[in-house]
């Protein structure tokens, strides 16, 4: 099985349970989650970090890795349902992990801090 394969039929699955695209908020949990808007699947997102979290800090203490991907999955999906509603799929992130490849963590936020710079100064250029 193809990771990314997988990956694109799940999106396409968060993509059809869209209420826009008839998804039932009745009967789908992405659909519910949709149309109660950013706030609840943002919420989900940060409880699933927590989770993760904890989930790691338990393998560190002996339990079960099984627990972490567990969590991590959840992790996963609830940002798959965020990146549906912004219009993006994890193919998006897959080509900005492939952009940074072979770039430092360290080079990638020192430019990333330099451009944020570029983009203040210019807004601050800018205002009246």
């Amino acid at each position: 099985m193809n990771a990314t394969d997988a990956l694109a039929r799940l999106a396409a699955t968060i993509e059809s349970r869209k209420p826009a695209h008839g998804g039932d908020p009745g009967t789908s949990y992405v659909a519910r989650l949709l149309a109660k808007g950013p706030d609840a699947f943002l919420k989900k997102i940060g409880e699933e970090a927590t989770e993760t979290v904890m989930a790691a800090k338990d393998v560190d203490a002996g339990a079960d890795k099984a627990k972490l991907v567990y969590e991590v999955a959840d992790l996963w999906f609830h940002s798959m349902v965020a990146l549906a509603h912004y219009g993006l799929t994890p193919a998006d992130v897959v080509a900005e992990l492939v952009r940074r490849e072979g770039t430092s963590g360290i080079e990638e936020k020192a430019l990333r801090k330099a451009e944020d710079r570029a983009r203040d100064d210019a807004r601050a250029q800018e205002a009246p």
